[in-house]
């Protein structure tokens, strides 16, 4: 076993060659289940993962909720703040992982997101005006016994296959139904 940087780069690759020989470990599904708690407060619970014909039950909690200003509780992070949280999670798994299977232990990985609002979209105020982000900006701080060659060529690899990244980049489609309940 050869751990970089936390991770076992020899079940790193066993994945890699699993998906790479296998059909049925192609692809991956996730589930979630979010219930209001009250005011602007909603508690989501992971449930599943289903990679081929393997269900690995999953429970964790995150909770969310608006700060003060927005009309919140300021008792859990907000949604904007969760969204982005999830996209500094995937890349970092990818910067760790692709340094570690290069060999190159990390001192120091850090990444900063932000993005700026107009609440008039939010809001419902301005119909001209996008409810969500313009723009999204990240900055990676990343140190350890590589070379700037090979960090570049992490950062460009995980622009590439970071499954977060690629869902906040493009546009996808996200299909919605409404159940109402007696």
């Amino acid at each position: 076993m050869t751990i970089v940087n936390g991770i076992d780069k020899d079940k790193v690759a066993q994945l890699v060659k699993s998906v790479a020989e296998q059909p049925q470990q192609r692809t991956i599904t996730f589930q979630v289940r979010s219930h209001w708690e009250g005011g602007m407060r909603v508690k989501t619970r992971t449930e599943s993962i289903t990679q081929g014909e393997q269900k690995m039950e999953r429970s964790f909690a995150i909770v969310s909720d608006e700060p003060e200003n927005l009309g919140g509780q300021d008792s859990a992070p907000n949604p904007q703040e969760l969204l982005m949280a999830a996209l500094n999670a995937c890349l970092g798994v990818g910067y760790a992982v692709g340094a570690a299977m290069q060999g190159i232990e990390l001192t120091r990985l850090e990444i900063e997101t932000e993005g700026t609002l107009d609440l008039r979209g939010f809001l419902g105020l301005d119909d001209q005006v996008s409810p969500g982000y313009e723009n999204i900006r990240y900055h990676v701080y990343m140190a350890g016994n590589g070379t700037e060659e090979q960090f570049a060529q992490i950062h460009a690899h995980v622009q590439k296959t970071s499954p977060n990244f690629y869902n906040l980049s493009r546009p996808i489609p996200i299909e919605g139904k409404l159940v109402v309940i007696a």
